[in-house]
């Protein structure tokens, strides 16, 4: 249950566009959608640094989290945390691998319906064809240099862990700059992308899960 609570943590009452000052909703949203659709399709691979702040509910300290991040189509995610603690997680296809420590942990996100819908999430997330994933409905918000996506869970499952998801869309590029993840707990969860590189050859053995 615990890795499960760090997948989900890593991932996406009052529409969660109203915390964000400067966005205004797109009364059509369809040129968007094909820009969006087509540089992500041209998106082969990504590799940056991010910066993690979650904000929990019982704290008012927020902990900050510094690590790397790798993406390759189709469905390889790679996030390593090296500060403050050391975490693994890694998804190539159904399998998910995670390390804490000197524990390891393997798992098939077909054995876990929540294993499932989360994989996707997070994948669809990354390599933009969340906006056609059934378990959410989205609206688009833009501000002068970015836009918004606000994704509200359809599933119970879902449902009953996020809020709402938001993604932060670079108007320069369409790549995705940032993602909020706001939970049923009241705690959330704002992951930055930084130093980004399109495009260049990542290697198989890095998404590796045996």
């Amino acid at each position: 249950m615990r890795n499960l609570l760090l997948i989900l943590f890593l991932l996406c009452s009052l529409p969660a566009f109203a915390q964000y000052a400067g966005y205004k909703q797109l009364s059509n949203s369809d040129d968007f959608r094909k820009q969006f659709t087509k540089a992500s399709q041209a998106t082969q691979s990504i590799q940056c640094d991010f910066t993690q702040n979650k904000n929990l509910s019982m704290l008012s300290d927020k902990i900050v989290s510094t690590g790397q991040f790798w993406f390759k189509r189709d469905n390889k995610v790679r996030m390593e945390y090296k500060k403050p603690t050391y975490y693994l997680l890694v998804i190539n296809g159904t399998n998910i691998k995670t390390k804490d420590g000197q524990k390891e942990n393997k798992v098939s996100s077909k054995s876990n319906k929540m294993f499932d819908q989360v994989n996707k999430m997070m994948i669809d997330c990354v390599q933009g064809t969340v906006l056609t994933n059934s378990s959410f409905t989205t609206q688009v918000f833009e501000s002068a240099s970015s836009y918004l996506v606000q994704l509200s869970p359809t599933t119970k499952s879902l449902q009953g862990i996020f809020k709402s998801i938001a993604l932060f869309v670079d108007k320069k590029d369409y790549s995705v700059t940032s993602m909020r993840m706001d939970e049923q707990s009241g705690d959330n969860t704002l992951i930055t992308f930084q130093h980004k590189q399109m495009n260049i050859n990542i290697p198989d053995a890095v998404f590796a899960v045996n």
